[in-house]
């Protein structure tokens, strides 16, 4: 082969090569600009999410007051905190707030049991830590667990989103509510099955439908 048809052939191939580069370089960019890494993105917006929690923190936001005299007084009570602890939660921690107020409805009665109005405990849970402020249950003094007391009602809120966040007895229950966080609205009939550890009754899921649809949640 003649020299210069070496030449040809290496520039030939040289060329091939660059087109093949700038091709790849381009879909990689159209990629990450139409389809950017969802991963990189979530991180963005979580770091967005803890800049303005921490603003609205310096601001003074603070936890709302609790009162109430009736149920429906208990209703708004438990959806001004749940307003609050989602200014001051990450979307991706949030707990739709029509399944709290149905659950803090049926757990305490509507704000009238005695862990409620004494200890400020609205869901009933259960501590085995003797450190922990503690009520024991009526008329078991010496019981092995106590259900936890807190300085506020909001709090005991706090608790619960924390726990559902948490604990792997609700894990289905997160993939469930992070799978819909996309969707304009919950599908609570997926949803709330999905709680039945939060309660020894088997049925428990359809008393907190019920119980929001009394409520007209």
């Amino acid at each position: 082969m003649a020299n210069w048809e070496k030449n040809l052939n290496k520039v030939w191939n040289g060329s091939k090569l660059l087109v093949t580069c700038c091709i790849v370089i381009g879909i990689a960019y159209g990629l990450g600009t139409f389809k950017p890494n969802k991963h990189i993105v979530n991180k963005i917006q979580q770091k967005q999410e803890t800049a303005t929690i921490q603003m609205l923190k310096r601001f003074g936001l603070h936890t709302p007051n609790f009162k109430y005299k009736n149920q429906k007084e208990f209703v708004l009570a438990v959806q001004e905190c749940v307003d609050y602890l989602n200014l001051t939660t990450e979307q991706h921690k949030r707990i739709p707030d029509k399944i709290i107020i149905a659950m803090a409805d049926v757990e305490s009665a509507s704000g009238t049991s005695r862990f409620a109005t004494e200890g400020n405990a609205l869901f009933g849970v259960r501590t085995w830590t003797p450190s922990v402020p503690q009520m024991k249950p009526q008329g078991i003094p010496n019981a092995s667990f106590g259900v936890k007391k807190y300085s506020n009602k909001c709090q005991s809120v706090a608790d619960v989103i924390e726990i559902l966040n948490r604990h792997p007895a609700y894990k289905d229950f997160r993939l469930e509510r992070n799978k819909q966080l996309k969707d304009v609205y919950w599908n609570y009939q997926k949803l709330i099955p999905l709680l039945a550890p939060w309660s020894t009754n088997p049925d428990y899921g359809k008393i907190i439908l019920r119980r929001m649809k009394e409520l007209k949640l």
